[in-house]
């Protein structure tokens, strides 16, 4: 029995190392991603700006991020971590700091008017619009809310939501999913790191409760019950 627990321990010992191993490997990679998401960051140079007192700004007021903030947080209910707005290091480099600065862009869009031009007379759904300049406010339209077909909202569309937008989202957007994946990257290899410490230590305890040997204690004398029970036999 003694035996098989330390065959045992010995197992958990290796299955542990393999963990440690693979916990090791993972970080290594995690460090490469976090190293290479910082050169991207770096080699885009976006950050954000803070006041004296370390408030985030949107143009130069904290009324303009704080709406920026409402955002992100109430319009797209996304889990802000404080942590990641460093005054100190404005650089966006973090999913937070990502996340904001594309709501910082669909923020503008949204609260923004544009100017669309109509060259001659159109005529749309019975209703006339003559050539001239027209002021269209956005007023809180996302890309499918607008009517494409209609002569003003369709330019405006283009206009506001256009493709230098999309891609200014979509590349926040990939820094921000890449950020998100190596933090979890970290947690699995830390996971890993801890559950091959655990069966090491576990497979080294049966290891060594193992290799104890089973010693028994021989009394230099007889014990004086036993002479008891022996001479009640033979008297019987």
């Amino acid at each position: 029995m003694i035996q098989r627990l330390a065959a045992l321990g010995y197992a958990l010992v290796v299955v542990g190392l393999v963990f440690v191993v693979a916990g090791g490997v993972a970080y290594t990679r995690v460090q490469d991603g976090y190293g290479s998401l910082q050169a991207f960051s770096e080699a885009q140079d976006v950050q954000l700006s803070y006041n004296d007192e370390g408030q985030l700004t949107d143009r130069g007021t904290t009324e303009g991020a704080d709406a920026i903030m409402a955002t992100l947080r109430n319009d797209w209910n996304y889990p802000v971590v404080e942590a990641d707005l460093d005054p100190n290091d404005p650089l966006v480099n973090t999913a937070t700091e990502y996340m904001y600065q594309m709501a910082t862009i669909s923020y503008h869009v949204l609260n923004g008017t544009q100017t669309v031009v109509l060259p001659e007379d159109v005529e749309y759904n019975g209703e006339l619009f003559t050539a001239g300049v027209y002021n269209f406010d956005v007023g809180g339209r996302y890309w499918t809310d607008f009517d494409r077909r209609h002569p003003i909202e369709g330019k405006a569309r283009e206009q506001a939501w256009s493709g230098t937008v999309h891609g200014l989202i979509g590349e926040l957007g990939v820094g921000t999913v890449t950020h998100s994946t190596l933090q979890m990257g970290l947690a699995l290899a830390a996971l890993f790191a801890g559950l091959g410490a655990t069966f090491m230590m576990i497979g080294g305890g049966l290891a060594w409760a193992g290799r104890a040997k089973k010693e028994v204690d021989i009394p230099d004398t007889v014990p004086e019950s036993f002479t008891r029970n022996q001479q009640s036999r033979v008297q019987v």
